[in-house]
Formats: structure tokens, sequence, C-alpha cells
């Protein structure tokens, strides 16, 4: 036991002294400023000495990292596989070990993951959609009068305002637990009158069953991130327009669709392609979070959704959680850890898995 306590003692020494060793700048205010790249972020570092080491990500490789405390500041050249370390202290008192790093960002990883298999033969599951006579799609269509909501406008302008008054209706709230429903009408109704919020999966189902209600072939759509980890996914709508010939992008937790530089409506599959490529895209200027918050394209397609569009998930029963399709880039071996439990069947190849519907 005393060796081993010597041992821990040398190796705690050994850690102090190194870290000794390293660039020091002192502050005041446990804010800090950083330059990264050409992006300036004001104030959104803490100090944490409790972190050891406080890691910075920087998803700019060969570009210059500067720290800026109210009283000093620091520069560091990053490259790949390289760490960057220095000490702040606070107050001269309390000591942040922290460190810079570089990682590849959500739209890098994306890049990678550009290559799909359109020779792929695998047979994947049906896609089915519920028939607009459907007992329970003709009473949901009645009871919310979704005829008066969706307007005697265009295809395109009915998928728009449907898709608004799922937003307005149902707040999103990512944590919030879906109340116990018999049916998709009882969970609208309950919801509704009731004032409750609803997660981004639930918000995509009620408007997937609004769609298929009023004759529109629809889709939920799990976006999902390559990191197994990453517990946070997102949840959207895909909507065939059989004006265009295409599906598209429909986002009731964001009142959000995106267009090409046109103004022209676009898929996922185009968004994905879209922002792999460096290709323009354009977000409508009135989405928003709960009309609390508006969207800024930067933060909801290039860090966001370029995170959630590596793989892609839609159960092939429009009524509900069944047998799933999972489309993969070729990159990725095996299934995503987290759809396992619905043993989906795999594809490499999107026109296989956004195939026309019947």
């Amino acid at each position: 036991m005393k060796t081993i306590l010597l041992l821990v003692i040398f190796l705690v020494a050994q850690v102090i002294l190194a870290q000794q060793e390293l660039p020091v700048i002192k502050a005041t205010s446990e804010l800090v400023d950083i330059r990264d790249g050409n992006t300036l972020n004001k104030g959104t570092w803490r100090i944490t000495p409790k972190f050891n080491p406080d890691i910075y990500n920087t998803e700019y490789k060969n570009s210059t990292v500067t720290f800026y405390t109210d009283l000093d500041s620091i520069s560091f050249f990053v490259e790949p596989d390289l760490k960057y370390s220095f000490i702040i202290l606070l107050n001269n008192r309390d000591s942040a070990f922290t460190q810079i790093i570089y990682a590849p960002g959500f739209l890098e990883v994306l890049k990678n993951a550009y290559q799909y298999d359109y020779s792929d033969t695998r047979e994947i599951n049906k896609f089915t959609y519920k028939s607009m006579d459907d007992a329970e799609l003709k009473e949901i269509r009645k009871t919310f009068y979704l005829d008066s909501i969706a307007g005697s406008g265009n295809e395109i302008s009915k998928f728009i305002n449907l898709m608004r008054w799922v937003h307005d209706t149902y707040p999103h709230d990512g944590s919030t637990e879906v109340p116990a429903y018999k049916s998709p009408l009882e969970l609208m109704m309950t919801c509704r009158n009731e004032h409750r919020t609803l997660h981004c999966g639930a918000l995509a189902d009620v408007l997937n069953n609004c769609y298929l209600s009023m004759g529109f072939k629809s889709r939920r759509v799990v976006c999902l991130p390559k990191d197994s980890t990453d517990a946070e996914c997102h949840s959207i709508n895909a909507v065939y327009s059989n004006t265009l010939g295409k599906w598209l992008w429909m986002d009731p937790t964001n009142e959000a669709y995106v267009m090409n530089e046109k103004g022209e409506l676009l898929g996922i599959s185009e968004v994905r392609e879209r922002l792999i490529n460096g290709k323009p895209l354009i977000l409508n200027p009135d989405a928003n979070w709960n009309h609390k918050m508006s969207l800024i394209k930067e933060e909801y397609l290039y860090k966001y959704m370029a995170k959630d569009l590596y793989a892609l998930q839609c159960f092939v029963t429009s009524g509900g959680e069944s047998k799933c399709n999972l489309l993969l880039p070729l990159e990725y071996p095996g299934i995503i850890p987290r759809t396992a439990v619905y043993k989906p069947k795999c594809t490499n190849n999107p026109d296989v898995f956004w195939e026309k519907p019947e």
C-alpha cells in the first residue's frame, strides 16, 4: 500500500509539474470570447476549473483559435491530431487546465458519408399508406376541419398550411412524455384540449395523419446521427407531391421547409445532397421554434440537421411504429444501434428507399 501511495503521489506531482510548464493566461470573468477561424463567438465559453482538462473542439483544421479573457489572450494554430494545452488562472486562485483539439464538424462528417450504392438490390419492407377513406382518418379530417385549414390553394400551399396548423396547435417539448392514448384522434384531441406539448416524433405522427386524411402520401422520417452515443435525433415529414413528382421536406417542430436558389421546395434527399456538395439552400423566413425563437439557416441546416441527416429511418406502416426501413451511407457497417429494436431492413440505395408511393 505504501508503494502504491508513493506512486500515486509521484504521478500527481508529474501532472502538476507538467501543467505548471504550460502557458498561463489570467482572467477575472468566467466568460471567454473565442475567435475560431474567421468566427468570433462572444461570451460562449465558461471557465470551469473542475474539468481536467476542459476541452474546446474546433471543426476548422489548420486554422487559428484565439481565447480572449477580460485580461489576456492566447492563440494557437490548430492542426489535426495535435492537442494545444494551457492554463486559465481565474482570479489568481483557480487554475483551469484547458485544451484545444480539432474534431470534425457535423457537416464534415456528413460529407464523408456522401456515397450510396445505387446498385444495392436488397429487398426492404414494403411501404404502405392508409387510405383517406380510413374511418379514423375521416374522423380526424372532420373533427379538426382540415379541409378549411388546408385551404383552396394548390397542393403545395395545402402542405404548408397543414404543417403550420400542427406547429401552432401543438407546442414542442423534446423532453415531454406522450400521454397514453387509444388512437391518434384521441391523442390529438387530448393534447389540443389540455394544451399539452409533444416531442418531435409525436408532432411528425400528427402531421402524418393530417396529410393522410387529406389523401396525401406521407411518412414520418427519423433523422439520425452517426454517433451511436448521441441520444438526440429529429423527426420530420416527407410528403409526396404529385405536382412536382417527389417527396418534400416538412418540419412541424420548426414550421420549416427548404428551397433551392429558385425558390423551389426540396425533399430530404435533395437537402442532404446540397449540404454535402455546398449548393445553395434557402430556409423559409418564418421558420421558428414555438414562436419564441426564429431559426437561423446556418444553425438549423448546417449544424443541427447536418448531424441528423447521416442515416434515415422510416416506419413502413403509416399508422404507427411497426417494421421499418433504414437508409445508410455506404461507409456505415451494420445498422444504427438505436434502430435495432425494430429489426430494420437496411439499404444503401436511396432510389429504393424513396420509391414513388403507389
